[in-house]
């Protein structure tokens, strides 16, 4: 989205497209992506981060990663029950409580495994929501969807 739609939205198109990611795609590295950059745009702000970790520790995690999805989980749990239940438009007092839950099961991951699974961030601002709506119609899905970074300079597989 060009940079000037921000000024008429309440909300930031990079925020928007994190949501997109995480909720529609389950892209966790997109996630990683587009919040990076509105996170750096915003002075490092703490809450971006964590909602930044929760997705790459997911990330993590569904690629059998379980130490490292436990190490983003968890801190990422620490910073976002500081913040008020609902905050940026979502439902954060749920998502805390559903990043701590998963952070928790994956401290006994060894005794108890268990399968993967996602988590949905869930929108209860209806400005949010509609802006939401809005920028997923122009954001098309990356399918394969990437499993690390890619220098620019190389191609994506060898056969190209």
């Amino acid at each position: 989205m060009p940079r000037r739609a921000a000024s008429r939205m309440a909300y930031e198109p990079l925020y928007l497209a994190y949501l997109t990611y995480f909720n529609r795609d389950r892209d966790y590295f997109e996630c990683h992506e587009v919040l990076e950059e509105l996170w750096l745009e915003q002075q490092r702000d703490p809450l971006y981060k964590a909602l930044l970790q929760v997705a790459v520790g997911l990330y993590h995690f569904r690629n059998a990663n379980v130490r490292g999805g436990l190490i983003l989980l968890k801190g990422s749990y620490e910073v976002l029950r500081g913040y008020p239940a609902v905050t940026l438009g979502i439902d954060l007092a749920g998502l805390v409580q559903d990043v701590g839950e998963y952070a928790a099961r994956l401290e006994t991951y060894n005794e108890q495994p268990f399968p993967y699974y996602d988590l949905t961030i869930r929108i209860v601002d209806p400005v949010l929501d509609e802006e939401a709506r809005m920028a997923a119609k122009s954001l098309k899905p990356h399918f394969p969807q990437r499993r690390g970074p890619q220098r620019p300079d190389r191609p994506r597989h060898r056969s190209e």
